[in-house]
């Protein structure tokens, strides 16, 4: 490989990141006609394949996941050598796309955020809420480079690293019998109207496992609402259509005003984990990398 292809590299990267040929020329003011013959370069030069094709999307093959850190790491020394020769400092520029789902997505991002906007004022954002199912299938096809979920999967793409913990808490209006009582038993409960999450949602699946763990499911229970949002689930709870589990993060407002109070309900488990997710094939651009720093935790070879 020779020196001059420094170009070819920024344009592996980058496709690496995006995984999109398309997305890439975007990025880099080119047409995807040229993106191609840059790879189609690099790949001749060093005779491997770099780019195998999957779900209408690039992902990189073994030598390109190993191009890919020698890649960064001279890119990176590139911009080391014209920050120190012109003693100015270059911008990191680029783009960052997350997803998130619910409760991580509205009581956590925010702040995160902030503190990376802070940080790196000149990369460029997208961040969407959804449910955990789409957040992981956006993540999996490389349409997000990192997700929040409140769940995890066995997926073999998927790495998850938790960085936060949450509870959650079966809550009732100001108004129901059961305002000034600590704990109901799971037979009580079955007794109560019961507003829950769509399938698909972190919170859904916490609450079938905790009583999954009890004996129980969703069937014993008196399933009268199924909402797709947790703003829409307090407000039925609030109009007394029923009662609900929700993340303590979701109600803490309402908790403290005393608009909704909290019950135990003896023998459910009703901790989580929040985890941020990202595809294991894909190579996490700087900025994904960055945005990790922010998370109280130490991911082993992501470093930038």
């Amino acid at each position: 490989m020779s020196a001059d292809q420094l170009p070819h590299l920024e344009t592996f990267a980058r496709a690496a990141e995006l995984s999109c040929f398309t997305s890439a020329a975007r990025v880099l003011g080119l047409t995807q006609a040229a993106v191609s013959q840059r790879i189609q370069a690099l790949e001749g030069a060093l005779g491997v394949s770099l780019f195998q094709r999957h779900a209408g999307r690039v992902v990189l093959t073994d030598a390109g996941q190993r191009l890919y850190s020698f890649a960064e790491r001279i890119l990176a020394l590139h911009r080391e050598a014209v920050e120190e020769v012109s003693g100015q400092k270059v911008p990191l520029t680029g783009e960052l796309s997350l997803a998130a789902s619910s409760v991580p997505g509205e009581h956590l991002l925010p702040d995160l955020l902030s503190a990376f906007r802070s940080r790196q004022p000149h990369v460029q954002v997208r961040a969407s809420v959804t449910d955990t199912e789409t957040v992981l299938r956006q993540v999996e096809h490389g349409e997000a480079h990192l997700g929040l979920v409140g769940g995890k999967t066995d997926h073999p793409e998927l790495e998850f690293r938790c960085f936060a913990t949450d509870r959650l808490v079966l809550v009732v209006p100001a108004g129901h019998p059961w305002r000034r009582r600590r704990r109901v038993t799971l037979a009580a409960l079955a007794e109560q109207p019961l507003i829950v999450r769509e399938a698909g949602s972190g919170t859904r699946w916490c609450l079938e496992r905790a009583l999954a763990q009890a004996g129980q499911s969703l069937r014993d229970m008196r399933v009268a609402l199924e909402l797709g949002s947790n703003q829409g689930i307090k407000e039925a709870v609030l109009r007394g259509l029923g009662l609900a589990f929700l993340s303590s993060h979701a109600v803490a407002d309402e908790l403290r005003t005393g608009a909704l109070r909290a019950v135990q309900v003896a023998g459910l488990t009703l901790s989580r984990e929040m985890f941020v997710v990202w595809g294991r094939r894909r190579a996490l651009p700087i900025t994904a990398r960055l945005f990790l720093d922010l998370l109280p935790f130490a991911v082993p070879g992501i470093g930038p």
